[in-house]
């Protein structure tokens, strides 16, 4: 069935297809028809950051950045979802179009630029939610704010969402916000995840709960960067990683249409990039603190080699697109498959 609602959907602009679709979504949630598109998934537990995941399956953020449908994606068997990346200020984005597939190789590339209406707004939209789930909150800097005072946006954004989110994903690694990857730096890194934990103490205090934070990163870095950053986490205690982002490469998708469109990578082409990562700062980080892999996850055979890779739980987003619901059972399968025969895929 899903195949013919993509064949639908693909037949049209991808940004209009993106909002038919999730009001698509929300729509059968209301009437009781999701069932027809959401598989049955098993439950396997697992716990991570000090969060109990039903399963280690997420939606990645970025197609849900409001929260507007939160209760919906809920529905359809995620281990947990992630809304966002959202800013202190509502902000349009980039100008349109910024939203591209490449359907030859099970690839997106946005570069919608942080489009979203605001913390307050999703703040609202969480609170009217119903769900009662693993809820990701996604955070990041307005495009206009100068990179020597993102630590403030990021601390706007992490006081206002504390209260209602499960985690925070602390969004340094996009490519679509001027200067944003800079954050990565040492330095800026430094006194951003200084700033952060320092917060994140005093507003445990304020809420009787800690709340995990979970630094997200690019694909696109090299060995000394990855080094660095792991240094950083395990100094300030940072509760989790999430690799990667999209990439700014193009490998994989030379010479298709839109390929040279500027703006993030995602979907199939980013996989070895992003295990790349995964497997560098699962030596770095030596299990003390826990990877989310994220990138390239078209098959559940692709989850489950995130896994072995090191990772603790995984998200996506393309596959989402290209695969539809069911890739989140066939990834839970995957996953279990894998931990019960070890070696299985490496």
């Amino acid at each position: 069935m899903y195949s013919f609602i993509r064949s639908i959907f693909f037949s049209l602009d991808a940004e209009t297809a993106h909002g038919l679709g999730m009001r698509a979504i929300r729509d059968a949630h209301r009437l009781g028809l999701l069932c027809l598109l959401a598989p049955r998934i098993k439950t396997t537990p697992r716990t991570v950051m000090g969060l109990t995941f039903p399963n280690p399956v997420g939606l990645a953020a970025g197609l849900d950045k409001n929260g507007d449908y939160i209760d919906a994606l809920g529905a359809l068997g995620f281990g947990f979802i992630e809304i966002g990346t959202v800013t202190p200020r509502p902000q349009p984005g980039n100008p349109k179009p910024r939203l591209f597939r490449l359907p030859k190789a099970e690839a997106i590339i946005n570069r919608m630029g942080f489009n979203n209406k605001g913390v307050d707004y999703l703040v609202s939209s969480v609170k009217r939610s119903r769900y009662q789930g693993i809820l990701g909150i996604n955070i990041g800097k307005n495009f206009d704010t100068p990179i020597e005072k993102a630590v403030d946006d990021y601390l706007i954004c992490l006081r206002k969402v504390y209260p209602y989110a499960s985690y925070v994903a602390v969004n340094i690694s996009s490519p679509n916000t001027k200067n944003l990857r800079q954050l990565q730096q040492s330095n800026e890194l430094e006194n951003l995840l200084a700033a952060l934990k320092a917060e994140q103490k005093v507003l445990a205090e304020q809420h009787g709960k800690v709340v995990p934070l979970a630094l997200k990163i690019a694909p696109d870095l090299d060995t000394e960067q990855i080094i660095t950053i792991a240094d950083l986490l395990l100094k300030y205690q940072i509760d989790g990683v999430i690799a990667t982002n999209t990439t700014i490469g193009r490998e994989g998708v030379e010479g298709l249409p839109h390929a040279e469109e500027t703006g993030g990578l995602s979907g199939a082409p980013v996989r070895r990039k992003s295990n790349a990562v995964i497997k560098q700062l699962s030596i770095a980080l030596q299990g003390k603190i826990p990877i989310i892999g994220v990138g390239g996850i078209m098959s559940g055979l692709d989850a489950a080699e995130k896994i072995q890779l090191g990772a603790s739980l995984v998200q996506f987003y393309s596959g989402f697109i290209y695969r539809g619901p069911e890739l989140i059972a066939e990834c839970v399968t995957e996953i279990d498959n894998a931990a019960r025969m070890p070696g299985k895929l490496m």
